[in-house]
């Protein structure tokens, strides 16, 4: 068997396989189907420092090999967090890791110094595809600017800082060199795109938000050109994510330049993707002589 262990910055995972956040719940949702301690980690349900209702419904639409969602960062709150959720996650034998979102610089980093507070979470994601309302609702990560001025303050008070990035921007490379900068460890990528649906027949938008985050096989094209792009621009690790549905996907993820990956709106369809992934990706090592999946990373051979 090959050694499936990567690490991200000073982060040790026991193979490159995660689960993204908002698919997987806290995990806990999932034990009855598969053994959830076998992952490399878990990106829990996306948290803000306040509670949040989210959206009016409906706010989830299927789309041709994908969906939309608009759920809005349902959650009960960091504090919720920290007194109900964390007692029942902390002893699974796994990467926890919590995604952190916020409306301002100030939101953010009172989140995470919240979450830094719990032991057992070794890293956070920084969901930085939030609107800032003091710019008018824009979200941080589709400028430099914003991207590095929220990364810059959290990472004063955080130890593995991940930087989750949106692909609606012009150049994904600029705004992760702009968060490399200020110090993230690592960036996962992508985040949802832009879409919306129509109902024809009743001439109006499907989600009550009119717009909502395309997920699913559809995007995994412009994924793992994002990854491709990113890993040529960046020292940081890179988490890929973005239409991951089988083994083969993972591994080109790999192939392309991610250390890791996480699997999202497939576990919808298949509660148990991510054990046959893990599978799937020790298999590939195997047959292809590889005696670390780390040899995959950036592996791409693009000559003709």
């Amino acid at each position: 068997m090959a050694e499936l262990n990567v690490n991200i910055g000073n982060l040790p995972l026991k193979n490159p396989v995660m689960t993204a956040s908002g698919t997987f719940g806290y995990g806990i949702e999932y034990a009855d189907f598969m053994d959830i301690s076998r992952l490399g980690g878990i990106f829990v349900k996306g948290t803000t420092i306040q509670p949040r209702e989210g959206n009016d419904y409906p706010r989830m639409a299927e789309t041709p090999s994908g969906m939309l969602n608009a759920v809005g960062l349902q959650n009960k709150g960091a504090d919720y967090f920290a007194e109900h959720i964390y007692p029942e996650i902390k002893d699974i034998d796994t990467n926890m890791i919590v995604n952190v979102s916020g409306s301002s610089v100030e939101t953010y980093v009172e989140c995470a110094e919240k979450i830094a507070e719990l032991d057992r979470i070794p890293a956070i994601e920084l969901n930085i595809s939030c609107p800032n309302v003091k710019q008018g609702g824009m979200a941080f990560g589709v400028t430099a600017c914003g991207a590095a001025e929220v990364v810059k303050a959290v990472r004063k008070g955080y130890r593995t800082l991940i930087v989750k990035l949106s692909p609606n921007v012009t150049d994904i490379t600029e705004i992760a060199k702009a968060v490399e900068a200020e110090g993230a460890d690592s960036v996962s990528l992508i985040n949802t795109m832009l879409g919306m649906a129509i109902d024809a027949e009743k001439r109006k938008p499907i989600l009550s938000t009119i717009t909502g985050g395309l997920s699913g096989p559809c995007v995994k094209p412009v994924a793992l050109r994002m990854v491709w792009q990113t890993y040529h621009a960046v020292k940081i690790p890179i988490i890929g994510l973005g239409g991951i549905s089988n083994w083969k996907d993972a591994v080109e993820f790999m192939l392309a330049g991610a250390t890791a990956i996480q699997i999202g709106t497939y576990n919808f369809v298949d509660p148990t993707v991510s054990i046959k992934v893990i599978d799937g990706m020790n298999d590939y090592c195997d047959r292809h002589g590889f005696k670390s999946v780390k040899e995959l990373i950036g592996a791409l051979d693009i000559s003709r």
